[in-house]
């Protein structure tokens, strides 16, 4: 419980840690057979929603060393599965201190994150100039760190049996402003005549600016006529109800729901490319491959022992969570530049 009362409450009156029994669990001494699925974790999403009275930014510590407070973690959807799996477990091993997670998108945390509203802030893609300007403006300073790799999957519904693959100027032909295309034939003359229904992230995701530069060539340049949610879970069940669908959104996701959707092998120039954990982490998933942030506020981590503990915790860990929600690990070298990144702030 930490010094509010609180013990990061759902909004069933479960307690976040109790809701997947994690007391027990710590690194190398895992529960046989639990692994932190997609599903699992976005059965959390509601953890997110902590009752008002927890309050946020108490300065932590504790008598006898015994770590309390709260610690407020916002952005991207992308790493909330593995920031959530991390507070699960961290929150088992210091019961004092409240993790809270939300999923605004990586721009909405960067907003909140720059207004000094969350300590840390979930990113799917690098702080853009206005963003840092924004956190310079508020005499903010933070540090970014790299916790894993991810890749951005287009997939289509299990009964598409036309496409084998898509082309990147095909999926810009696909997505650009003021796109023509409105059917399948207008991909391919040989495809079926049905019109090609579209399911992608909101704006606010750092999926979609991500991949709007990577396909379009632009950042943010995406024709609007297509479903668009924060959630990528919608975007799933969107797809997967929908034949003539075609939707983008983190691997992660994909691997949860594969038996629900089939991913497009993407060809970037070099022939048709599946995204799997080996061609994300080799980089031959071209361009959809990216690395995932995090972005930690420099005073928070210096002056509050909960915060710095959490994010030591963090790169401790991520490298075993992370697979298990579906990412790819840094590789070593990557990590340890991240840690040394933590050893000159303190």
């Amino acid at each position: 419980m930490d010094r509010n009362g609180c013990v990061g409450r759902r909004l069933d009156g479960t307690s976040v840690a109790g809701a997947f029994g994690l007391a027990g669990v710590r690194r190398n001494r895992r529960v046989p057979g639990r692994r932190w699925t997609r599903g699992a974790v976005a059965a959390t999403l509601a953890a997110a929603l902590v009752l008002g009275a927890c309050g946020g930014g108490g300065a932590g510590g504790g008598e006898g060393g015994q770590l309390s407070g709260t610690i407020t973690i916002d952005g991207s959807s992308t790493v909330y599965p593995i920031t959530q799996a991390v507070a699960e477990e961290f929150m088992a091993e210091h019961p004092g201190v409240n993790v809270t997670v939300g999923v605004s998108g990586t721009g909405g945390g960067f907003q909140k994150f720059t207004r000094g509203e969350i300590e840390i802030s979930n990113a799917s893609r690098p702080i853009e100039a206005d963003e840092q300007a924004a956190a310079e403006e508020a005499g903010i300073e933070y540090t970014e760190l790299q916790v894993a790799l991810d890749g951005i999957a287009v997939v289509v519904n299990p009964q598409n049996d036309w496409v084998d693959h898509l082309t990147v100027e095909e999926l810009k032909r696909i997505w650009e402003p003021n796109s023509t295309v409105r059917t399948w034939r207008d991909v391919r003359p040989e495809w079926p005549d049905e019109p090609i229904r579209l399911y992608g992230p909101g704006t606010d995701s750092g999926t979609f600016d991500y991949f709007t530069e990577a396909v379009v060539g632009k950042e943010g340049a995406s024709r609007t006529d297509y479903t668009a949610s924060e959630d990528d879970n919608q975007l799933v069940t969107g797809v997967a109800n929908d034949k003539y669908a075609l939707g983008y959104f983190g691997f992660a996701y994909y691997v949860e729901n594969r038996d629900k959707l089939r991913a497009v092998p993407i060809d970037g120039g070099r022939g048709p490319v599946e995204p799997t954990e080996e061609t994300i982490a080799s980089g031959s998933y071209t361009p959809l491959s990216r690395p995932l942030f995090i972005y930690v506020n420099n005073e928070a981590y210096r002056t509050r022992p909960e915060v710095r503990a959490f994010v030591d915790y963090y790169l401790e860990v991520v490298g075993e969570l992370a697979p298990e929600v579906g990412y790819i690990p840094l590789p070593d070298e990557v990590l340890a530049e991240q840690v040394a990144k933590l050893e000159a702030l303190r």
